[in-house]
């Protein structure tokens, strides 16, 4: 039990500072983008772009659905400690047992694979899955000593990460896209800036750095996101719903 202990600790630890994997994978990109010499054609350039881009896209709305379905006092943005009241087991909870996360991982591979380094992708792939392991293991642990025999019955039957649909049940609570534009602004911003970050750097170190109107529109869409949103939801009660989270 000594290893089972050990791994719960390691786990909520990682998830207390879940947030911070994505600033290590932008400073990870500084030297990778530096080493890397971009040997594609404009063709495939495109291609590798509009695939990473995509890879985002799909992770951000997975992980939408899930939050835009979810019951209120689940899926939260509680930092401090594991919090659940109560359980998800319908919608993309039916198909896997932790879709935030999967979602979290197209949209940071998609920025990674942006930077036209392969290596890093499988790299960050390995880094992911070593520390959202014991996350989701800690997680899991909570949720065993929470629910009991509900919580058991429900992940014997649901893969952790890899979606099934064999055992999909149609969601209970009906989608929120307020609840998306109340919680998921940063998600949004983080995404565009890691973009632009990538894709400046990339020119930088290329010897051919300009700041285009691109960017500039770019930055200002993603800025104005989060501001714009930040104020309704602190100074309106037009994104507050009493029934979600």
């Amino acid at each position: 039990m000594a290893l089972v202990n050990d791994l719960e600790k390691q786990g909520n630890v990682l998830f207390k500072y879940r947030g911070q994997f994505p600033v290590f994978l932008f400073v990870m990109a500084v030297p990778i983008l530096f080493w890397t010499n971009t040997s594609f054609s404009d063709t495939q350039q495109s291609i590798i772009t509009a695939t990473a881009v995509f890879l985002s896209v799909f992770g951000f709305i997975f992980r939408a659905i899930a939050i835009g379905t979810s019951q209120k006092n689940t899926s939260g943005r509680n930092r401090e400690e594991q919090v659940a009241e109560a359980l998800n087991t319908t919608g993309l909870y039916s198909t896997l047992r932790h879709p935030l996360y999967f979602g979290n991982y197209f949209m940071w591979i998609g920025i990674v694979l942006f930077t036209f380094n392969f290596w890093f992708v499988l790299t960050a792939t390995l880094l992911f899955w070593l520390y959202y392991e014991r996350i989701m293991f800690a997680e899991e642990r909570f949720l065993e000593r929470k629910f009991g025999d509900a919580y058991l019955k429900w992940a014997s039957t649901i893969p952790a990460f890899i979606p099934s649909f064999k055992h999909y049940i149609k969601n209970q609570v009906p989608f929120s896209f307020k609840t998306i534009l109340r919680r998921e602004y940063n998600g949004i911003t983080a995404t565009i800036l890691a973009f632009v970050y990538v894709d400046a750097l990339r020119q930088y170190f290329a010897g051919a750095f300009e700041w285009t109107t691109t960017y500039t529109i770019w930055t200002i869409i993603a800025i104005a996101v989060t501001a714009i949103l930040r104020t309704i939801k602190k100074n309106t009660q037009w994104l507050h719903e009493p029934d979600r989270s």
